[in-house]
């Protein structure tokens, strides 16, 4: 480790933190490896209210099915609202909303309260009850969070979906979750655009398969034009402004559905994670008061969106349950230029910050070619920590993120953790971890990860290997909605006995620190700024333009600014196109895969070619694609390709 920079937490910090130096870190870790269940159960007890207390910890009699706190009952919006204001802090700042333009709105705990019970109470209006699942396609809002605490408050089950997702996506998910009702905007406003939500919440429900939704509630965002089908929609705000202020909690067991949210899998239609509401709540609070040493005045900020994992446990649950002031910002950081983080740091004085590698990249890139955003044109005094979510901060984002951003003076935690683990696995403590770039550094405590090879042995710390969990924890995912083989295949596969959470990443540990490094998936599932991504899902969506496509492989390719670029080998029901031909057939593509998946999924290459290399017995060479879009030389034997010429072919791109 001789070349690579350690950096310390400064003594002022580790004074203050919450969890202070490597002997606390210890000591927990030690208390959770003597006993597991009490460590787990003594957070429990501090962090969460219950209505009714739990008196059965961990069950693992039906593994991997486990279950946590299962007899205890309690509300998740109970928790992030109304005890807080039960304390007193009423008055106090909840959410400082910025929307796209600069306006700025905030929500007191009392305000927030009264609005996430009259939205609670719409939703009683129109027959949501326990137990139902309820849709949310909107931007970044107050009103999004409210929404979510909603269905929490009565019960019923949320399922957020991005809104940069499509007609398409929306409509898939609307169709496996069987959703009651919708909870959208009439349009977005991102980057100075307004962005049709209701228009694409219109076209999914013409698509079929979404006959269980009865309810849209439209919130009136921008006022632009929509249509209103009569009996199906209302506008929420007016239907909520009739309602009362107040709504009793709906007390469920701490098993009960929180949440389902969507993530791609390496095959097929995206998997519905499911979340527990007692577990799951009490590892967003826990690792926003270790992780982010969260304090009473801290003014804390993350740039996720609610869309995300991380928008669910690190906006609208983990800050919240703590009594925290959190930023919700509704733009993207280049409009209207890239020191829009910067000014909104100054301007809004947040101590805690938290984005992803994307963002930080392409801000780097921004600032080093205008002086007027980068971040030393900006007072960032405020900041005390930093940190970062999606992917692997590379170790030189790293160094510009601590130095320009946090002065050299803010640890960075560089936090590893999944939609399926519900909050932080691997990640340093601001106050415990001497920090390597590039390094997400020890697991948190509580949380026993592992590096092994196939057949789960564990590997000797040097070598990498899989990257798997050995004991069911709080805040894991559940099952996959309607479809729990797969969860057992996906996440507790046969060759580990069924023993170990398979993580779906590649470490390394360091030999001499134990430090984890992720070192990528090891399925074919990418990860284009954070966002993950299945490779299938991409070459399903190109071979569904049938009159166009033949044949398509997605393969990744390390991109500077989005991590992981998608670059997608094609072949046509045609002849080979070339030079603007080629370019006006992957515009096409590209739309196409917009349209059915997101603008988030449209290949950044597209390559043409006769057909695709393949083994004798037809299976597509995916490692010579990776080195095909990588420009690499070919240095693996290609003898046993029909037809040697396609290597040129798919090399030119467009």
């Amino acid at each position: 480790m001789s070349d690579i920079t350690i950096h310390q937490p400064s003594a002022e910090f580790v004074k203050q933190a919450n969890v202070s130096g490597m002997a606390a870190y210890e000591a927990l870790c030690k208390k959770a490896e003597t006993d597991y269940e009490g460590f787990w159960a003594e957070q429990a007890r501090e962090l969460l209210s219950w209505k009714t207390p739990f008196t059965k910890v961990l069950d693992e009699s039906n593994a991997p099915f486990f279950k946590w706190f299962e007899d205890g009952t309690l509300n998740a919006s109970y928790n992030c609202l109304d005890r807080n204001i039960e304390k007193g802090l009423g008055d106090k700042t909840a959410i400082i909303f910025e929307a796209d333009g600069g306006e700025v709105t905030k929500a007191t705990y009392s305000q927030l309260l009264a609005k996430t019970c009259q939205y609670a109470n719409a939703l009683k209006s129109v027959g949501v009850k326990k137990g139902d699942r309820v849709m949310i396609y909107i931007s970044m809002s107050i009103e999004g969070v409210a929404a979510m605490q909603a269905c929490a408050r009565i019960g019923a089950t949320h399922s957020v979906v991005f809104g940069g997702f499509s007609a398409q996506s929306l409509r898939d998910r609307i169709e496996d979750t069987g959703a009651v009702a919708i909870i959208t905007a009439d349009q977005q406003v991102r980057g100075g655009k307004h962005l049709p939500l209701k228009a694409i919440v219109d076209e999914a429900m013409t698509l079929g398969g979404c006959d269980s939704v009865k309810n849209v509630l439209v919130v009136k965002r921008t006022g632009g034009d929509i249509a209103m089908v009569a009996g199906r929609d209302q506008w929420l705000g007016e239907l909520a402004d009739k309602q009362a202020t107040t709504c009793e909690p709906e007390w469920v067991g701490a098993e009960h559905p929180l949440f389902l949210l969507y993530t791609s899998g390496s095959t097929g239609k995206p998997k519905g994670v499911q979340h527990s509401t007692g577990g799951y709540l009490l590892h967003a609070a826990l690792t926003t008061k270790w992780t982010f040493d969260l304090k009473d005045n801290d003014v804390f900020w993350c740039t996720a969106d609610i869309g995300w994992v991380t928008g669910h446990t690190y906006i609208t649950y983990g800050p919240l349950a703590l009594g925290g002031t959190e930023i919700v910002f509704e733009g993207v950081p280049t409009y209207p230029d890239a020191g829009r983080f910067w000014k909104m740091i100054q301007d809004h004085k947040v101590s805690i910050f938290y984005t992803a590698p994307t963002a930080i990249r392409s801000l780097i890139k921004a600032a080093e070619a205008n002086d007027a955003v980068h971040p030393k044109s900006y007072d960032l005094s405020s900041l005390r920590l930093l940190g970062s979510v999606g992917e692997p901060i590379n170790p030189a984002a790293w160094e510009w993120y601590y130095k320009h951003v946090g002065g050299s003076r803010c640890p960075i935690v560089d936090t590893f953790w999944q939609t399926e683990t519900g909050g932080h696995m691997i990640t340093p403590l601001p106050g415990v971890t001497p920090m390597v770039p590039g390094s997400c550094t020890l697991p948190f405590p509580g949380i026993q990860a592992a590096v092994v090879d196939e057949a789960g042995h564990e590997m000797p710390n040097g070598q990498g290997g899989i990257l798997v969990v050995k004991r069911p924890w709080p805040s894991m995912i559940r099952t996959i909605w309607g479809d729990p083989d797969r969860f057992v295949k996906s996440y507790y596969p046969e060759e580990f006995k069924g023993k170990y959470y398979l993580a779906g990443d590649g470490a390394i540990r360091d030999e001499k620190t134990g430090y984890f490094t992720i070192t990528g998936r090891i399925d074919d599932v990418l990860n284009v700024s954070g966002h993950r991504m299945g490779t299938m899902e991409i070459e399903s969506a190109l071979v569904s333009c049938t009159e166009l496509v033949a044949e398509a492989a997605v393969v990744g390719r390390p991109d500077d600014t989005t991590g992981e670029a998608i670059c997608a080998f094609v072949v046509l029901k045609r002849s080979r196109p070339t030079g603007d031909e080629a370019k006006a057939i992957a515009k096409i593509l590209r739309d196409h895969v917009g349209k059915e998946i997101g603008p988030i999924a449209k290949p950044k290459d597209i390559r043409f070619g006769d057909n695709l290399p393949k083994t004798r017995s037809g299976k597509i060479m995916r490692r010579l694609l990776r080195s095909l879009a990588k420009n690499e030389a070919i240095t693996q034997d290609t003898s046993t390709l029909e037809n040697p010429a396609i290597l040129d072919q798919l090399t030119d791109n467009h």
